[in-house]
């Protein structure tokens, strides 16, 4: 069947994770993207944190799926013309350098949409591009701090904690890919691309708003509170063997999901006790109330705890650490965990797409090498032979 994105080609000039992210979603969905790296070292994702140098690091395999990489050096005028021409040719342009980078190499927003009125240009900053600290660096940790998430994140009287997930960058990620998208789709109405624009800081925020609630009741800032939710019970619970991972959550939010955990447990009298006999209170006997659960899970493994919960109504999940996620039997049979045969390093399992479209299956491909594609995608759009590539390498352009 065709890709639902089939046909659409994509300019990538991000790095590391925020853009990356995005860019492989729509790589994932089916378009034509196209990575554009620096002709020596390629995207510095290639390299960062890799453990054998020279072969390109996980971490930019886990984020490069399905794409294609050609080599082109923007500092040279060749190599602009070159790049000049490919723009003319593609629906969308990405990237997320440093505030201006684009601009001093005279390929800024401006120019580009001069010879591709349709562009859809895609610009990720940490803080945006306008505002007080829109000249400020970011990663991930930054965007995380500064837009909520660590305020939140922790238990009562200990410092702000970074969430594990990297919300800052993928989930920026999926912000511009969501945005990239309705532009497209309204390019299709109106024939006119535009600018699409996601701050870390902002997209970061955005996944803030539900825990930002209190705010609104005591014009105070919201409390940490680490695992524990109000009017379940909604906690983590210690279960066998009592390793480093051996958890579960278990959260009701409704008077039948806690007569069926009760019952679950063996011990259906606690629904009638008067000390949890409402959400109200559960609360005020939260202690009493886990240990009690603590108990029961404690006599169970985690897969085996989710299981019996999962079956009675009962929301529940096991923690798992990232092991077990690869090796997860749900995930593989819905091909959410796939294998893909890499050419450095062979056979490597990673995490797949987690949109599905009916009509539209999805294909896992590996990462490709630097420059893997320069025959391909510059013989494709530009007419370019073997030949003219050769000059174009010795002379330092591709």
């Amino acid at each position: 069947m065709e890709k639902a994105l089939a046909g659409v080609k994509v300019l990538d000039l991000t790095q590391f994770e925020a853009g990356t992210s995005c860019t492989e979603m729509l790589a994932w969905l089916g378009a034509n993207v196209i990575k554009v790296e620096s002709p020596k070292m390629g995207e510095q994702g290639r390299w960062l944190l890799t453990e054998k140098p020279g072969v390109d690091s996980y971490y930019f395999m886990l984020l490069n799926a399905n794409k294609r990489s050609i080599t082109l050096n923007l500092k040279s005028d060749k190599g602009r013309e070159i790049f000049l021409e490919l723009v003319k040719r593609v629906d969308i342009l990405s990237e997320n350098y440093s505030l201006g980078t684009l601009e001093g190499l005279g390929l800024g927003y401006d120019r580009l949409r001069e010879i591709n009125p349709r562009l859809i240009y895609l610009t990720i900053k940490g803080f945006g591009t306008t505002g007080p600290y829109s000249s400020y660096k970011s990663f991930d940790m930054i965007a995380q701090a500064s837009g909520g998430a660590m305020g939140l994140t922790g238990f009562p009287g200990t410092p702000p904690l970074k969430p594990g997930p990297t919300i800052g960058d993928t989930g920026t990620g999926m912000h511009a890919a969501i945005g990239v998208l309705a532009a497209y789709i309204q390019r299709q109405q109106t024939g006119k691309g535009q600018k699409v624009e996601v701050a870390m800081q902002e997209a970061v925020l955005n996944f803030c708003r539900v825990p930002m609630m209190g705010t609104y009741v005591t014009h105070k800032p919201v409390p940490r509170t680490g695992n524990r939710l109000g009017g379940g019970p909604g906690d983590i619970f210690k279960c066998a063997p009592g390793g480093d991972n051996d958890y579960v959550f278990v959260l009701c939010t409704t008077p039948e999901m806690w007569q069926n955990l009760c019952k679950a447990m063996g011990q259906p009298q606690l629904a009638d006790d008067e000390r949890f006999k409402d959400a109200r209170a559960r609360n005020q006997n939260v202690e009493a109330l886990t240990a009690i659960i603590n108990e029961w899970t404690g006599r169970h493994t985690k897969h085996e705890v989710m299981k019996i919960l999962g079956e009675a109504g009962v929301p529940c999940g096991k923690v798992l650490d990232s092991v077990e996620l690869l090796n997860d039997p749900h995930l593989r049979e819905r091909g959410m965990i796939v294998t893909v045969n890499h050419p450095a390093r062979g056979e490597f399992t990673m995490p797949g797409c987690p949109v599905r479209l009916e009509h539209s299956p999805v294909e896992v491909k590996p990462a490709p090498l630097l420059g893997q594609h320069n025959g391909e995608v510059y013989g494709e759009m530009l007419g370019m032979t073997a030949s003219d590539l050769e000059r174009l390498k010795t002379e330092g352009i591709v």
